[in-house]
């Protein structure tokens, strides 16, 4: 388990709080950076006949404002940047921890929950800055007999809290799960040797395709959520 171990690179304490840059930090400003360098110089020439770098950053608008109208709609259009940014930068860690020494920031659950927590309390915050009051109404849906309105009314605000748990933590999991997998059968293909260590190779080939998709999936379900999540908050859906 060694590969999800924090290291600090640069010690720093200010005050009581240590906030040494790590490797965690470097792989998250790698991805910033990486993340930066394609969009910008991707979108430079806006050329009539997009190049390489110009059409992976068109497809990615694309797929984000396709998810933001079909999910949250017009309403949504003024938080593409946000939804935007947060796929591109839970892809990228996802995506770059596949490299082998390389570190996965996402594998770590105070990684996923700070990300699930920003988008829980910007949710909460533009549910009530939209509907005031009102926004309490999201916690009793509409025609529900008055006897199971109490119980119902708990089922919700529990169900409602737990969304930054569950976000934070799906991803977790698939990451650490996924990396650890990986180790293992890496481990078998160096005990078992050249002769005995074919099949244990040819999975951890299959094995990486998978974790690969699932990189992509987890970027994908956590904007696809946090696209609902708004939904609810500007709608009132249930």
């Amino acid at each position: 388990m060694e590969q999800f171990e924090i290291k600090r690179l640069v010690s720093l304490k200010i005050g009581g709080l240590d906030a040494s840059y790590t490797n965690s930090a470097l792989w998250m400003t790698l991805v910033v950076i990486l993340a930066t360098v394609v969009f910008v110089i991707g979108t430079r020439q806006r050329a009539l006949v997009p190049g390489r770098l110009q059409s992976a950053a068109e497809v990615g608008y694309e797929f984000i404002a396709n998810m933001i109208r079909d999910n949250v709609g017009d309403a949504g259009r003024k938080y593409f940047p946000f939804i935007f940014t947060l796929f591109i930068f839970v892809l990228g860690c996802n995506a770059l921890g596949m490299i082998p020494y390389s570190f996965t920031p996402t594998s770590h659950i105070v990684v996923t929950f700070a990300l699930a927590a920003v988008v829980f309390i910007g949710v909460t915050v533009i549910g009530f800055a939209r509907h005031g009051m009102h926004f309490f109404s999201f916690f009793l849906p509409k025609g529900v007999p008055a006897v199971l309105a109490p119980l119902l009314v708990v089922i919700e605000v529990i169900s409602y809290f737990m969304r930054p748990v569950s976000l934070s933590v799906r991803l977790f999991a698939n990451m650490l799960a996924g990396h650890t997998m990986l180790k293992v059968f890496g481990s078998f293909v160096v005990g078992m040797g050249i002769i005995g260590g074919w099949a244990p190779l040819a999975f951890i080939v299959a094995l990486t395709g998978l974790e690969l998709l699932i990189a992509f999936l987890q970027a994908y379900v956590f904007a696809i959520l946090t696209c609902l999540y708004l939904n609810d908050a500007i709608h009132l859906h249930h």
